[in-house]
């Protein structure tokens, strides 16, 4: 089986997380609830997984304890989606 690499799933990880949080934050925004839906789908895909939630948690478990904090953080979120 093909993995991810660790950069890509961690990005994705810090993308899909930075969105719920907008998404609780705002949650009648339907550009925020896209984007973090967009954001689950990418996530999804990229673990193999049908559900955000298991995705988010396999990413996780990918990236080991240390998880999201060994790698660099990014300098801000950038809407990659395509439109």
């Amino acid at each position: 089986m093909l993995l991810p690499s660790k950069a890509e799933v961690t990005r994705q990880l810090r993308r899909y997380r930075t969105w719920e949080r907008m998404m609780l934050a705002s949650p009648a925004d339907r550009a925020v609830r896209t984007a973090f839906e967009d954001s689950g789908y990418t996530l999804c895909v990229l673990m193999g997984k049908r559900c955000a939630r298991e995705a988010a948690d396999a990413a996780e478990h990918f990236l080991g304890p240390l998880g999201t904090a060994a790698l660099p953080q990014e300098p801000a979120l950038v809407d990659t989606a395509v439109h």
